[in-house]
């Protein structure tokens, strides 16, 4: 498994915290900063994902 994809998924699940928070206290910069925070995560996840696949396939061979 690569890395991208744990440390993609931590940055989604700290994005979703921060953004549940600044939705509670109604903070929308803290909101705002938890959606970017999960959209990153999101990408780097995917990314993590796609060499994961990549990988997979040049074993394959």
């Amino acid at each position: 498994m690569d890395t991208d994809r744990i440390k993609g998924a931590a940055k989604e699940i700290k994005g979703s915290v921060k953004e549940a928070v600044g939705k509670v206290t109604g903070n929308r910069t803290t909101e705002a900063e938890g959606k970017v925070e999960k959209a990153t995560g999101t990408v780097q996840r995917n990314f993590g994902e796609a060499k994961d696949k990549a990988r997979d396939a040049l074993d394959k061979k």
